[in-house]
């Protein structure tokens, strides 16, 4: 798949030109403590490779195509400390890459393939392709754009450009191995959601029953795909709630927003329930509005369709839920309730890259996520689910995860 990977990242350069790809370095949290370690994705998507500070170039001249990785040698002192890391061959194994160089001798490497007599081969390089992602003007620059400043001070003469939006692009369309990984990250989320259903109660603190959602994912070695939402009453009219902390009152409904990372790729699921396993009239009047809202927004999902026309139609449908039911009376308002997109890509992130201009594409896998929040009655209600695009319409990959009413009152019964 990585060899593949990088051949359609190839197939998207011009000639005489290379490309540069960090798997990035834990930057320092407080004195000689660390963040954890996240790789690049889009470095992973190329080479299979989670290590800290490896480096891929890929090389393309007429005819002629090349990848080297840089990858810092197996270090025994420091496997004492905090484990060895991969070797040449096991490099080579996981990423297909079979030309490997020291980690220091990038720079050197580099050097010689920008010289006249070597870049012979391929042709003067005259372009560099690096993954210049930058979402914020304060966010720090990443080690792509920082080499990509170095270089253009160093050789006036190359052409920089960011190939960021064709990776984002390849990777929207998911390969059968990645979808696996994807069902399994749900599968593992259901087991979580369903110990949640069992553990509910008031009296307790969200944090605390989102402790049996973590238990699960500890059992199976995974980790969650990003910061968990355990919000009850009012707290889940917030949209990022994340504090977690307040005391699980009886009668309200808890949201949790909630994921998990398997083998590289995420799950991303929301589920609202009550916390005595009944729900009101009042409460059950809202859900089933959003629940409509949700499946009838993945029937609606299918490739061609516009992301603008797909979040149009789920607006829509949660409008006329709240005319229907007295809550407003134009479709206008429904905006005073809901405040977010329908859904966005899924995959090697939760917030995965991808062409939201254009149609969707088969293969593409999309959360579907509407939502109502009703600050003045304490209420807030999201139903996500996560759907792979066929040819022909839509897979719901989370179908396991009951949403029903009636099911999610039975089960908590049980």
């Amino acid at each position: 798949m990585y060899i593949n990977n990088r051949k359609n990242v190839l197939n998207r350069m011009e000639n005489q030109s290379f490309a540069v790809f960090f798997s990035g370095i834990a930057p320092l949290s407080t004195a000689d403590e660390q963040y954890p370690f996240e790789v690049n994705r889009n470095f992973y998507y190329l080479t299979g490779i989670e290590q800290e500070d490896v480096i891929l170039v890929l090389l393309k001249g007429a005819g002629l195509e090349k990848a080297i990785l840089f990858i810092e040698p197996v270090d025994p002192v420091q496997a004492l400390w905090v484990g060895a890391g991969l070797t040449k061959e096991e490099a080579i194994g996981v990423s297909g890459v079979t030309d490997i160089y020291d980690r220091k001798d990038f720079e050197a490497v580099l050097s010689k393939y920008l010289q006249d007599s070597r870049a012979a081969v391929f042709g003067a390089l005259k372009y560099l392709y690096l993954d210049l992602e930058r979402r914020d003007l304060r966010h720090m620059p990443t080690l792509a754009n920082q080499f990509g400043d170095l270089m253009k001070s160093k050789y006036p003469n190359l052409m920089v450009a960011s190939i960021h939006p064709e990776l984002g692009e390849l990777r929207s369309i998911k390969q059968p191995q990645e979808v696996e990984a994807m069902q399994k990250a749900i599968e593992i989320t259901r087991e979580g959601i369903e110990a949640l259903y069992k553990a509910a109660k008031a009296g307790i603190k969200e944090h605390q029953l989102e402790a049996h959602y973590n238990f699960v994912l500890n059992q199976h070695g995974v980790k969650p795909s990003f910061g968990t939402i355990a919000a009850n009453g009012s707290n889940a009219t917030i949209l990022h709630y994340r504090k977690n902390n307040a005391l699980i009152e009886e009668n309200n409904l808890i949201l949790f927003d909630l994921g998990v990372q398997k083998d590289m790729y995420c799950s991303d699921i929301t589920r609202t329930f009550p916390v005595s396993g009944q729900f009101t009239e009042r409460q059950k009047a809202y859900y089933e509005i959003v629940l409509e809202a949700n499946k009838r927004s993945i029937e609606f999902l299918k490739p061609g369709v516009t992301f603008k026309e797909w979040n149009d139609f789920g607006k829509k449908v949660l409008a006329e839920g709240l005319i229907k039911l007295g809550k407003i009376k134009d479709e206008s308002e429904v905006t005073k309730y809901y405040y977010h997109s329908l859904g966005h890509f899924l995959g090697l992130d939760v917030h995965d890259v991808g062409n939201y201009t254009k149609p969707f594409e088969e293969n593409q896998v999309l959360t579907v996520e509407p939502g109502l929040y009703i600050a003045d009655e304490g209420i807030g209600i999201r139903i996500e689910d996560n759907v792979l695009l066929t040819k022909d319409g839509r897979i719901n990959l989370s179908k396991s995860i009951i949403k029903e009413v009636k099911d999610i009152e039975a089960f908590m019964k049980k």
